[in-house]
């Protein structure tokens, strides 16, 4: 939806980082549509590359070799032009991924709360770390591990469950403009 409106300038990409279900894929379309740049998806650049799916990647390859995979094209697609970019939920637990982010980008947490995680992916097949005999201990467990190394971003943007991709997208935008070296508005 053009408004007319000139559209902020970004700077420096945007790498979405937080839990599975989050919305970095969503929130990232979204995002990308309203700032008129590109929206990468490291996820499924792996994929790309491979010809493998990421379950068939850990399967013949294993982790520790998607994982050097994984860093390599989150540094590749960080050089390209300011754009957002969706990470999987693991990719942030990396140090080398965050030192890369923090030099060629900003990583940005969409914070959700586990009950509404939990909402969004119970009944999804498509999530593997969930495929156990209890999946919300499962999920809570991985949260407790993670959140500590995703409280390491620079921005969070709160994911209240009420709210829609838009108004969620908006409130990205707001945050990210309160840093022009990230977000500059244009007049």
């Amino acid at each position: 939806m053009d408004t007319g409106e000139p559209k902020p300038n970004l700077r420096k990409t945007v790498v979405l980082v937080g839990m599975m279900g989050s919305g970095k894929t969503a929130i990232g379309r979204a995002l990308a549509a309203a700032l008129d740049v590109a929206f990468l998806d490291s996820d499924a650049a792996i994929e790309e590359a491979a010809a493998l799916s990421i379950a068939e990647i850990f399967a013949r390859d294993g982790e520790a070799f998607f994982r050097a995979r994984e860093a390599e094209v989150i540094d590749r697609l960080l050089s390209g032009p300011p754009a957002i970019l969706s990470t999987g939920g693991g990719a942030f637990l990396a140090q080398r991924n965050r030192d890369v982010i923090a030099q060629k980008g900003v990583a940005v947490l969409l914070d959700a709360d586990l009950k509404t995680l939990w909402e969004r992916v119970r009944h999804k097949n498509t999530r593997p770390l969930l495929r156990t005999p209890d999946p919300l201990a499962t999920l809570t467990e991985l949260m407790e591990i993670r959140a500590p190394i995703y409280a390491k971003a620079q921005l969070h943007v709160p994911i209240l469950p009420s709210a829609s991709i838009e108004e969620t997208t908006r409130s990205v935008i707001n945050i990210l403009a309160q840093t022009p070296d990230i977000l500059e508005q244009t007049t």
